[in-house]
């Protein structure tokens, strides 16, 4: 088991073989460990910054405040990702980050991080590489809203989330704990909570999945990915020295 302070260099690793010494590295780039109560907003929508964020451990949501109040949720963070790049690039945040659960997460000052990407090259071909994956998921989501029905998406969600987290060794033989409750899990699948809760039945009752409390256990995979149209992201090392 990955200690926490290595959960980026974990993440990292799949597509980047690091070195000992881009590891240290990664390590020296984030603040110490800040905890974030869960609720707690610590990213804001058209607010400039020069800081973005690690979660290194608990959840949260990114979202997107609408001109009538309403919200789209974007996509749920994890332990390893990073958070708030893009609002470097853009000088101001284009959407929220709230903690879904208590969380603990680092900061990376922009300066630093712009140093390191000049001395350690493959580190930044690695975060961006990661940064690139995370934003297929935006693609599969606008996919999953507008044309996927409402099993297909929920499965799809699903198997993302796994893989995901099997990325930073959270995940094991298809099992994993997933803090949302319907009403998110409706917010960002488009779906009523009553909705979802139809939608799960169905995927128990035909052996696919469960989730019960907080754990989801894929029964079975390949027909998962079958329902759902999904193919599972490379992961090994995809950049070689």
């Amino acid at each position: 088991m990955k200690t926490e302070s290595s959960v980026l260099a974990t993440k990292l690793n799949t597509f980047v073989r690091l070195s000992e010494g881009e590891r240290r590295c990664l390590e020296q780039m984030q603040s110490a460990p800040i905890p974030v109560e869960r609720g707690v907003e610590f990213i804001h929508q058209g607010e400039m910054g020069n800081v973005a964020y690690i979660l290194e451990s608990g959840w949260a949501c990114s979202f997107k405040l609408l001109p009538d109040g309403g919200r789209q949720v974007i996509t749920f963070p994890i332990p390893g990702d990073c958070v708030g790049l893009r609002s470097i690039l853009l000088r101001t945040a284009d959407h929220s980050v709230t903690a879904v659960t208590d969380a603990v997460v680092s900061r990376v000052q922009v300066a630093r991080m712009l140093e390191v990407f000049s001395e350690f090259p493959h580190l930044a071909a690695a975060i961006l590489w990661a940064t690139s994956r995370d934003e297929a998921m935006v693609v599969e989501h606008l996919a999953s809203v507008g044309r996927r029905s409402a099993l297909e998406r929920t499965a799809h969600f699903f198997l993302e989330l796994h893989d995901r987290l099997n990325l930073v060794d959270l995940a094991l033989d298809g099992e994993f704990t997933c803090p949302l409750n319907q009403y998110a899990l409706g917010d960002a699948l488009g779906l009523s909570a009553i909705h979802v809760n139809r939608v799960l039945r169905v995927l128990r009752e035909r052996n696919l999945m469960t989730l019960k409390g907080q754990v989801v256990k894929l029964h079975n995979v390949p027909e998962l990915k079958q329902l759902a149209g999904y193919e599972t992201p490379e992961e090994v090392a995809v950049l070689k020295r």
